[in-house]
């Protein structure tokens, strides 16, 4: 026994010593740290960790459940006042067709919600997005007259909400609205169009709601790089009015309005100037002669179809309006100019066979009523004259001759009114009886010359051009 006892005591008192050092070494290891730190070591010290903090709740914060947010700010009270002001990020577009506009803007409401104060050291407000805007009363305003509109939502919803600690709020949303615009054509393209964008409370009346722009004209800012394709815009600003519902009653209305000039040099190049161009085509007919019906007949129809053509493309592009438009005077009165080119020509044309047709018939009938005496004049220079090639010389070889009419007077004067070609004249002489000391005049004083030298052709050549300057000058003046 004493033999055994000595060994158990050794190995019991090594068991104890391990388990002494396995103890020293935890307790080191978890309060090295803090035992290196008191011995004045470098080591940065952590941050805390702020999500395992305890922090106060929005809605316990600014007391959203505590209140029913359903109703207006002081329900039963005066009318709150909300301020707007609004920043134009871009207008896009303008469409005749539609009579409407597209624009895209920064709309901000100003207004005071005591429910909503709360206690800040540092007086800072608290700025939030959409998602609080459900929770909480805000202003119920709408477009009027707006076909279309969102607010966009890329990448989240373009929404911010920020909240003063007494309780003032900010609200703005970022919107793209289609609207309504009444335009009035009469001059266009000459024209300038004036729209708005109505900003209103859907429920709420004056007595609920008083709604006005925050710092009067200054309440509408826009970008200075906004353009138009075919528009100047000239100026913006604001005006304010009540309008009245008879089943609802009054309501504060804010309008943006806007002044747009269109710029003309598009529509000289694609209307006016093709336009004039084919006016100014149908005046060379003039100068072809008659007797190219295929040249002037091709000529007069390209022209009035290419009009037809200019003037049904300008309409494609407007709407149907019932009144008559700038530019339908001056497309419709170049229309009349070219399509009076072509009947100017069928009036030259039927003229000119009637004519020939009279003329030959009364040549005929005053050869076969009596032959021009020859007098001494030989057979050839005769039948020269009939035919209307003759010379100086051979009508001063007749100054002896005096002059009796051959055809009888009745059909004198219609043939006077027949013959006026200068390619076809007719020299109708006679020896008188009498002796040539008994006339008054010894000369040849009665060679009825009738000569046709196209009038129409001619006269149109000064008319045409003359009156549609005339007409530009008008025109232009007026509109412009």
């Amino acid at each position: 026994m004493p033999y055994l006892t000595k060994p158990l005591i050794l190995l019991l008192c090594l068991v104890v010593t391990g388990e002494c050092r396995k103890h020293g070494h935890r307790v080191r290891r978890w309060t090295g740290p803090a035992e290196t730190q008191k011995h004045g070591t470098s080591l940065a010290k952590k941050p805390p960790d702020v999500t395992k903090a305890r922090k106060t709740k929005t809605e316990q914060l600014l007391k959203v459940d505590d209140h029913d947010f359903t109703m207006r700010p002081a329900f039963g009270g005066p009318a709150i006042p909300v301020g707007v002001d609004v920043q134009v990020e871009s207008l896009d577009s303008i469409s005749e067709v539609d009579m409407d506009f597209t624009m895209t803007l920064y709309l901000r409401h100003y207004w005071k919600d005591e429910r909503l104060s709360f206690t800040s050291s540092t007086n800072k407000s608290m700025t939030f997005d959409g998602r609080l805007v459900k929770k909480i009363w805000v202003p119920d305003v709408f477009f009027v007259h707006s076909k279309r509109s969102f607010i966009h939502d890329t990448t989240t919803d373009n929404i911010m909400l920020r909240v003063f600690p007494d309780g003032h709020v900010l609200y703005s949303l970022r919107v793209t609205v289609t609207a309504a615009c009444n335009m009035d054509f009469s001059r266009f393209p000459l024209d300038s169009q004036t729209c708005s964008l109505e900003l209103e409370s859907y429920a709420y009346t004056d007595e609920d709601l008083m709604l006005y722009w925050k710092s009067g004209d200054e309440s509408l800012s826009t970008d200075d790089r906004i353009s138009l394709s075919q528009f100047l815009i000239q100026k913006f600003h604001t005006t304010s009015r009540l309008a009245f519902y008879s089943s609802t009653g009054w309501y504060n209305r804010l309008y943006i309005n806007f002044t747009l000039r269109r710029h003309i040099f598009f529509f000289l190049l694609q209307t006016y100037f093709p336009a004039t161009l084919m006016v100014m085509l149908s005046w060379v007919s003039f100068w072809i002669d008659r007797r190219a019906v295929p040249a002037r007949v091709s000529l007069g129809i390209t022209t009035v179809l290419t009009m037809s053509t200019i003037i049904t493309g300008v309409n494609a592009s407007m709407p149907r309006v019932s009144y008559i438009k700038a530019v339908d005077i001056y497309l419709w009165v170049s229309f009349v100019f070219v399509f009076l080119s072509v009947l100017e020509y069928a009036a030259v044309n039927y003229l000119s066979t009637v004519q020939d047709r009279r003329e030959r018939k009364m040549r005929e009938r005053a050869r076969s009523q009596s032959l021009p005496c020859t007098c001494g004049i030989s057979q050839t220079r005769t039948m020269t004259m009939l035919d209307g090639t003759y010379s100086e010389a051979d009508t001063n070889s007749l100054a002896g001759y005096t002059e009796e009419p051959m055809v009888p007077e009745e059909e004198q004067e219609e043939l006077h009114e027949v013959l006026e070609k200068p390619e076809h004249m007719v020299v109708h002489l006679s020896v008188s009886s009498e002796s040539t000391t008994t006339k008054k005049k010894k000369s040849l004083r009665a060679l009825n010359i009738i000569q046709n030298t196209h009038a129409i052709d001619k006269y149109s050549r000064m008319f045409f051009p003359g009156s549609y300057i005339f007409f530009n000058l008008i025109y232009w003046s007026v509109y412009c």
